[in-house]
Formats: C-alpha cells, sequence, structure tokens
C-alpha cells in the first residue's frame, strides 16, 4: 500500500478537534536517508517502548488519549511519556486486531496501563515488527499541543506492522518527539 495512503487512513481513526490539522506537511523518506538521531530511533523492526527506553535512558509510561473498536479492531491513540514526568516522547495510533493474541493480552491492553509493546513482551506472544515508511512531519497544531513542539517544527515517524503469531495483527503509526 502506499505508504501516504496508509498514514491517512490511521490518522482519520481519530479527527482533531475543530478540524485543526496533525501536521502541516507530510513526507516518505527512504529508510537511508532518515537523519540521526531519528534513524537510530524509527528505523529498525524492534517494539518503540524498548527503542524509546533505551534512547531516553528511563522507562516510559503510556497515557491512552482516545480508544474505541471500530467492527472487530481496537483502535487507540496514545502517548508515551518519560517515567515520573510530563515529557512526551511518542504520539502513538494503533489498529489492532485482537484475535491473534490471548484475552489476558486482550485485557491488558484494553487496560492502558502498560505500553502495548511491552504487554506484548512480557506475554511472550510470538511477534515480528515489519517496518514500513519512515515519514518526516512538519508540524500542525495538533501536534504541537500533543507532542510540546513549535508549529513549522519537524519531526519524524514511522509505520509498521506487529505479526502476532504469524498474522498481521497491529498497524501502527509512531511519531517521534522532536529529538533537538
Amino acid at each position: 500500500m502506499n505508504p501516504m495512503i496508509e498514514l491517512q487512513e490511521l490518522v482519520s481513526l481519530f479527527p482533531e478537534p475543530e478540524g485543526r490539522p496533525l501536521y502541516l506537511a507530510a513526507q516518505h523518506v527512504a529508510k537511508e536517508a532518515t537523519p540521526e538521531p531519528y534513524r537510530q530511533m524509527l528505523v529498525h523492526e524492534l517494539h518503540m517502548t524498548v527503542t524509546m527506553e533505551a534512547f531516553h535512558q528511563c522507562e516510559v509510561e503510556v497515557t491512552v488519549v482516545d480508544q474505541r473498536f471500530q467492527n472487530d479492531l481496537y483502535l487507540r491513540r496514545s502517548l508515551l511519556r518519560k517515567s515520573g514526568s510530563d515529557k512526551i516522547v511518542q504520539l502513538g495510533y494503533v489498529r489492532f486486531n485482537f484475535d491473534y493474541v490471548t484475552e489476558c493480552v486482550k485485557k491488558e491492553i484494553l487496560a492502558g496501563v502498560i505500553p502495548l509493546g511491552r504487554v506484548l513482551i512480557q506475554h511472550n506472544v510470538l511477534r515480528h515488527v515489519d517496518l514500513g515508511a519512515i515519514i518526516r512531519f512538519t508540524a500542525g497544531p495538533s501536534l504541537v499541543s500533543r507532542l510540546q513542539m513549535k508549529e513549522g517544527q519537524v519531526t519524524y515517524g514511522r509505520m509498521a506492522t506487529i505479526f502476532c503469531n504469524g498474522s498481521p495483527a497491529i498497524d501502527l503509526l509512531e511519531i517521534s518527539a522532536p529529538l533537538d
């Protein structure tokens, strides 16, 4: 699928209030052209929870901003922040088909207390992260407020699919807070 179409699909799961745009511009960037430190942060096939914790040298906590079901899919928009801090490090959009995980995993994810990646790791879910695309974002009003940025400031994100027990179960958009 075209990454820009997939980006629009994921972002449209949770329309911004008053039609304020999340971003002013978005551009698909080749993985090898992703600048550091975003390349280290985003260009890999690991869970972002683990990568964020290693990069920021602390645990991260999740705050679920919005969640709902659409047909058989669980949709969620969330923030990751440094543990014990107000510092936001990531905005995430999730589209999850719970058919590929146990009821226990589903309940923990729905509780919204533990970051999704950590839940999958702790429950030893057989998983593989397939990196789809790297996106360069120019912040619009909603990204400014969610990631504590300036309007027009640039940051990067990634789209990925997590395969659980061999099946594509989770589509993700993970946008890093600016790393300058």
